[in-house]
């Protein structure tokens, strides 16, 4: 799960991370009021930037400065409404529907900084960068040495001389050191607090006064962990998440959608990688992850297919069972009473195996529908490419 910056600003403040002042905006007006409050309070400039579920706001002219009232009128009508597109939204873009309106500071330098879980070593790994503001990305596929890494055993969490260790390795001298120790540990609390799966502050600045400050805050959070984290789970935005990966979520289903046009319907994580692999081995492209579980009962298979069905990109269905818990009939009857019900248009590859195989077949077989059997999934990936109409 993700949410905007604004909300993880208020996580930070929370853990008693600094950050800047700021107002969540919908229109024009309140950004406006917004920023004639900061200014007030602060002076100019203040700082309007749109709310999306992605990185790369400002390169999309989705971050403006504005040192009047009239700039900051300007910036809003520009912002809001607006299709933003940055190098995580795809070309489609994402409207922007809200705005936060920050005060402005004297920035002296601009630090990256990342919290993610490496699960090979089972710790905490802390990234840094003196390279902030920029794409991490980037940084570490031309500047790897640019990287800076510090591990936190979550049994005793981020130690002082680890903190200080990476307040070192940026430069950071004097006051700074010890202001950064703060920071860097309360943002250690605030990830494991909230059952964060990412934590990213870029950039994370030094003002010209010697403050430390996260001028930007995302977090991912773990979806097992949601449970309780009642406050987080109130946070989510609907507008920002593909309905098709709503829907999924409504019926247990594991599901992301992708740029191809084969859809994809599996049960187990590793069989619907290798399910995907194997596709664009055969020189297509899969629509989408769609793993039903192990457990996949006929109505969250239906809701599985109507999903996958709903994405006009998709043109056709490769259905790649091999049952255990789940069994291939149930599996059968799923794609059967979807199909009727949405009325199959696309062609539909289905490959059964394992328990109740001969049974699942027989209800395929029987169904009325136009279906493309599969000996193996080689097999099946090859004819729902070709029926795609790629080039196998």
């Amino acid at each position: 799960m993700k949410i905007h910056e604004y909300q993880g600003k208020d996580i930070l403040r929370k853990y008693n991370v600094p950050t800047l002042q700021g107002h969540l905006a919908h229109t024009v007006d309140e950004v406006v009021k917004a920023a004639e409050v900061l200014s007030a309070e602060h002076g100019w400039p203040v700082v309007v930037k749109a709310q999306i579920h992605a990185g790369g706001r400002g390169k999309g002219g989705g971050v403006k400065l504005a040192k009047s009232t009239a700039e900051a009128r300007a910036a809003a009508e520009a912002i809001l409404g607006m299709q933003l597109i940055t190098h995580q939204t795809g070309p489609e873009g994402q409207k922007v529907q809200k705005v936060l309106v920050e005060q402005g500071c004297a920035i002296a330098r601009e630090l990256y900084l990342g919290i993610v879980i490496d699960r090979a070593n089972s710790k905490v790994c802390f990234m840094a960068s003196t390279e902030g503001g920029m794409e991490i990305e980037k940084v570490a596929e031309e500047h790897p040495e640019k990287i800076l890494k510090e591990w936190a055993d979550p049994t005793v969490g981020l130690s002082a001389y680890q903190a200080r260790n990476i307040a070192f390795k940026l430069g950071l001298e004097g006051k700074q050191v010890n202001k950064a120790v703060g920071f860097l540990q309360n943002l250690y609390k605030a990830f494991i607090a909230t059952d964060s799966s990412l934590a990213e502050i870029n950039p994370l600045v030094v003002t010209k006064d010697g403050d430390i400050l996260a001028l930007d805050a995302k977090f991912n959070f773990d979806d097992n962990g949601l449970f309780r984290q009642k406050d987080i789970v109130a946070m989510r935005d609907p507008a920002e998440e593909d309905p098709r990966e709503q829907q999924a979520k409504e019926f247990d289903l594991s599901y992301i959608a992708l740029d191809g046009n084969i859809g994809c319907m599996v049960n187990g994580a590793g069989l619907a990688m290798a399910t995907m692999d194997i596709i664009k081995h055969c020189g297509g492209e899969p629509a989408n992850f769609l793993d039903v579980g192990g457990g996949a009962d006929e109505a969250k298979v239906t809701a599985a297919f109507k999903i996958i069905l709903g994405d006009p990109s998709v043109k056709a269905v490769f259905v790649n069972i091999f049952a255990g818990i789940a069994k291939c009939d149930v599996i059968a009857l799923g794609v059967i009473a979807a199909a009727k019900q949405v009325g199959l248009k696309v062609p539909l590859v289905v490959r059964l195996e394992g328990t109740n195989v001969e049974l699942g077949k027989k209800l395929l077989a029987e169904s009325g529908l136009a279906i493309l059997s599969a000996d193996d999934m080689l097999d099946g990936a090859k004819k729902a490419v070709k029926a795609a109409g790629a080039v196998a």
